[in-house]
């Protein structure tokens, strides 16, 4: 999803400074135009908005907080006059949002946290949907980036708000999907045209993101992750995490993170999250 999001703002005109740990999946935006850097730092040195996007919240701590090779570590060493702004879309901990936002902060560096839904198809399409949490005035100061990336693009409040924003995304996104897959079972074990009988539910009150886009999906075989299994069980164990922190229980989470980690037993982690109709 990041190469994608970079190579819409690339697109657009804009000089990007690109790093990815493993080098050959950047290479499709180096022969666009893009410049590589070999560390976070290096590009963070070379830029005024650093963008990142990684996996999971060790991920996150690694890329930006790594005292010599982290993003604050390249904005620390090349202060400037224009304003810095450093904005994560990884889903990760509301807590580490705002442990970065304080961090940066110390060296004059405004910092988002800005999660995105979408899937694959939404990072292409510029059509993302993105949470941010932070300062009003760097999300402001944003906005023309904000419009090539996404369309539906909602400031949430202080830092770490655009993850707690993220975590209601996939509360919700737990229980459609397993609704989605139980339905579909139900419509070929009754043995209804089961294209037919999405086409006749999808624009009612069952209607879908999931359903819409993950459904044909589904009758087709088709398993590719626009979204991971690991990464929404990270998810989902973050929200859990959450909720219980506040002494609120969310029994269906509960359910869906148990189904998504037998998934992962079995060897099937690397699957988008429509590979739950295989429990």
């Amino acid at each position: 999803m990041g190469r994608s999001m970079c190579s819409r703002l690339m697109n657009a005109g804009h000089e990007c400074v690109v790093f990815n740990r493993t080098r050959s999946k950047a290479q499709d935006l180096l022969d666009a135009g893009a410049t590589w850097a070999d560390s976070p730092a290096e590009a963070a040195r070379q830029a005024d908005v650093v963008f990142t996007m990684v996996g999971f919240p060790t991920d996150v701590e690694d890329v930006v907080l790594n005292p010599a090779t982290g993003v604050l570590a390249g904005f620390r060493e090349n202060p400037s006059s224009n304003q810095k702004i450093f904005v994560d879309c990884t889903t990760s901990r509301p807590s580490l949002a705002e442990k970065i936002a304080r961090e940066a902060e110390k060296l004059g560096v405004w910092a988002l946290d800005a999660p995105v839904s979408g899937g694959d198809v939404g990072a292409k399409n510029g059509t993302l949907s993105i949470m941010v949490g932070g300062p009003r005035e760097a999300f402001d100061a944003l906005e023309p980036l904000w419009k090539i990336l996404g369309t539906n693009v909602r400031w949430q409040g202080g830092p770490g708000m655009g993850q707690h924003t993220k975590m209601v995304n996939q509360i919700l996104i737990a229980g459609n999907m397993m609704g989605m897959c139980e339905a579909l079972r139900y419509a070929q074990t009754v043995g209804l045209d089961v294209p037919n009988a999405l086409e006749s539910v999808s624009t009612g009150a069952a209607g879908s993101w999931s359903l819409s886009n993950l459904g044909p999906r589904i009758l087709r075989g088709d398993f590719a992750p626009g979204f991971k299994i690991m990464h929404f069980v990270k998810d989902l164990r973050i929200a859990l995490e959450e909720a219980h922190a506040k002494g609120l229980d969310i029994p269906a989470v509960q359910l869906a993170e148990k189904l998504y980690a037998e998934l992962m037993t079995r060897g099937l982690a690397d699957e988008g999250t429509q590979a739950l109709i295989k429990y």
